[in-house]
């Protein structure tokens, strides 16, 4: 795991190693039922050598390609491709068919100057049509899953797609045996580029941060030394790769170790909660994680008798991040899954960006305090960081115990943005006085105690009414504890004369829209003003789906702000001040 420059010397290293040990368990739901497909390390590295001879028709060293594929095994093929060639890999989630959704990968595309895209051969149409009707026809698109070229055979096709491959399925670059790959000289530079990683955009604009191989085998170190995973392991889960959560902490963390990743998809998780914890029983996983509403998930949705058959004794690290830590989920996930051998110790609270690759705080050693009352736990201790709490006007370092912006400078904090110079420096070079080092500005607010990182939210997210500083994460579990029929919610400010603040709040699915509605909404009214002395400018309640999140599970309040602001929520049930509806109002107009 260590002695290499680049994360591409490691990799092939580890297939030259090890070639029969299993790189990756692919696990596909087929009515209802995981069903298993094992790659080898020598299959997976000769697949990205043959793909990577192919992409150097395309494109030059360094060019940017997007990585849009819906299969892990494809995603994983063409990331392990891109390096071989030297590319610039952006993952990117593959087109969902949402105006959003498409805008996201339309401004990514002109963010990246993408010059090429890795797809696969049943989704490679959806691919073109995206990139053509937003202004980037010209992007080629090249077949991940096409065969090897017969001999004589043309290579490539017009009209921006590469042929050869619309009939193969998933496993046809992977197989051994189909043509000799192609020797690949492996990078030795460890401030190349290997990927960029786009953030959430859960409170700006996505920003494609630059993560160099440096970068990402320092953070792969810190993720090992903190969480104490062992070599050989087997590690995954169903977290998106095209985010920095499931592609550095369960991808290829599990490459860095020489283990396996053990990978179902999101659409698997969400439709049945219970395919993830029978994928860490039945596979012996020994790390896996998620954010905190799929723990959440897990106790409402996982019964009684799929519980009896989970053996969860050697999950030793169940990673809560990628949004604030409630203890009351975890508290209740710990006691609904004891009878499974689950041990509470194993459910570690970590903190992480995509600005530092991934971890920066959390570790096996600080488990999850399930016993306070507080907010918030901790995200444990610095993960090979240094962390310091910052007045972010003022940039004076704030003693322990008091809120302030949380500054990280770490061997796995990235170069800064792609092409955008000016939002690096705002970030990326924060001081504390004069003579100090740069540190990276998180954005996020939080405070140390004890040596433990306590994160209390984003710094734009932030609520000011008379005053005084609100948290919405706060504002949002006030509500939702009101009633069992209330699912997700999101809560924001909107200007006027004083600030009032919005609370969308959805019901969950199946829940019957002919109760009493009026009744919750004044419920939820009378709650946020007993608990924190503040009246609402507006209740909505909504249907399910509504409140959008990232793909890491963060609630996006920004897009939340704006789509209410200009009256494109539509509420089953709402109160709303005549302030407010005229804010509305004229929002609709423009």
């Amino acid at each position: 795991m260590t002695g290499h420059r680049t994360f591409t010397e490691l990799i092939q290293a580890q297939a030259a190693e090890s070639p029969e040990r299993e790189a990756l368990i692919i696990l596909t739901e087929r009515s209802g039922i995981l069903e298993p497909r094992t790659i080898t390390y020598g299959e997976l590295d000769r697949a990205a050598r043959r793909l990577a001879a192919r992409l150097r028709r395309h494109i030059a060293p360094g060019d940017r390609v997007l990585l849009t594929h819906s299969s892990r095994e494809l995603f994983a093929t063409g990331l392990l491709a891109c390096l071989y060639a030297g590319a610039v890999a952006v993952p990117v989630a593959p087109p969902g068919g949402r105006p959003h959704h498409d805008e996201r990968i339309a401004g990514i595309v002109k963010d990246a100057s993408a010059s090429c895209a890795l797809t696969a051969s049943t989704e490679a149409a959806d691919v073109s049509q995206l990139l053509a009707r937003t202004g980037y026809g010209h992007v080629t698109c090249v077949l991940t899953d096409a065969p090897p070229t017969a001999p004589g055979a043309p290579a490539d096709g017009t009209a921006g797609t590469e042929t050869g491959g619309t009939g193969a399925g998933p496993a046809a670059g992977v197989r051994p045996g189909a043509g000799a790959p192609e020797p690949v000289p492996a990078p030795s530079d460890p401030d190349a580029v290997a990927f960029l990683q786009y953030t959430s955009g859960s409170t700006r604009d996505p920003r494609g941060v630059v993560v160099t191989h440096r970068s990402l085998l320092a953070n792969q170190e810190a993720i090992g030394r903190a969480l104490g995973t062992r070599r050989g392991a087997r590690i995954g889960g169903w977290l998106p790769l095209h985010h920095d959560m499931g592609l550095v902490g369960q991808l290829l963390h599990a490459l860095w170790l020489g283990g396996t990743a053990v990978l179902l998809s999101p659409t698997a998780f969400v439709k049945r909660p219970a395919h993830w914890l029978e994928t860490i029983s039945r596979y012996g996983l020994s790390a896996s994680g998620a954010p905190d509403f799929a723990y959440d998930l897990c106790v409402r949705r996982v019964n009684d008798a799929q519980i009896a058959g989970l053996d969860l004794s050697g999950w030793d690290i169940a990673v809560s991040g990628g949004e604030p830590v409630d203890p009351a989920t975890l508290r209740a996930f710990a006691e609904r899954f004891a009878p499974a051998g689950l041990r509470p110790e194993a459910l570690i609270p970590c903190y992480g960006l995509a600005e530092a690759t991934l971890l920066v705080s959390g570790a096996a050693t600080a488990p999850a305090d399930l016993t306070g009352t507080g907010r918030t736990t901790h995200c444990g201790p610095p993960a090979s960081a240094d962390i310091r709490i910052v007045d972010p006007e003022t940039h004076e370092e704030l003693p322990d115990g008091r809120t302030g912006e949380i500054w990280v400078r770490a061997d796995g904090v990235g170069p800064g943005y792609w092409a955008r110079p000016a939002e690096t420096a705002a970030v990326f070079d924060g001081r504390i006085g004069e003579d100090s080092e740069p540190y990276l500005r998180t954005g996020d607010l939080g405070a140390l105690a004890d040596g433990l990182l306590h994160v209390n939210g984003r710094l734009k997210d932030t609520i000011v009414v008379a005053g005084r500083n609100l948290y919405p994460q706060d504002l949002e579990r006030t509500a939702q504890r009101v009633s069992a029929l209330f699912g997700p919610a999101t809560a924001f400010a909107v200007p006027g004369a004083r600030e009032r603040i919005v609370i969308l709040q959805e019901l969950r699915a199946g829940s019957r829209y002919d109760t009493d509605l009026a009744g919750l909404v004044t419920a939820v009214q009378q709650q946020l003003r007993e608990e924190y002395e503040v009246t609402t400018g507006g209740v909505l309640l909504v249907r399910p789906g509504t409140v959008r999140r990232t793909t890491s599970g963060k609630v996006e309040r920004a897009a939340m702000r704006r789509l209410f602001l200009r009256g494109e929520v539509t509420a089953l049930h709402q109160r709303v001040d005549p302030e407010v509806q005229r804010l509305v109002a004229s929002g609709r107009r423009r």
